[in-house]
């Protein structure tokens, strides 16, 4: 099952400046503050910055679909013709992440958070 879209992950060069600009935009202070990763929350969504992302492949902001079986739906997507760019790691507290691009270059990203 899919939930919808709860978190968008900027890849971002200078984490600085993006950290600055993001906590200006959404009138928050991070939840998460370290030099491989921030995190906001805000009106239910999960807006992080990942200085290492363009290194993994992302061109752009990846949405992440919130889903329940991780592993069920990145095979789906892999079968329906996504390329895997990111298998299904934990990023720390037993959340899922993974993502693909489809044929037209679009990133998809999927999250499983604990049960």
């Amino acid at each position: 099952m899919t939930a919808g879209v709860n978190t968008i992950i900027y890849p971002v060069k200078d984490i600085t400046r993006a950290k600055a600009l993001f906590s200006a935009l959404l009138e928050v202070e991070p939840y998460a503050d370290e030099p491989y990763y921030v995190g906001f929350k805000t009106a239910g969504q999960d807006v992080g910055l990942d200085p290492n992302g363009h290194a993994k492949g992302m061109t752009g902001p990846v949405p992440y679909w919130t889903v329940t079986d991780i592993r069920s739906r990145l095979a789906a997507l892999l079968d329906a013709g996504a390329e895997l760019l990111q298998d299904v790691k934990d990023v720390g507290g037993g959340r899922l992440i993974a993502f693909v691009k489809d044929a037209d270059g679009n990133l998809v990203g999927l999250l499983q958070d604990p049960a």
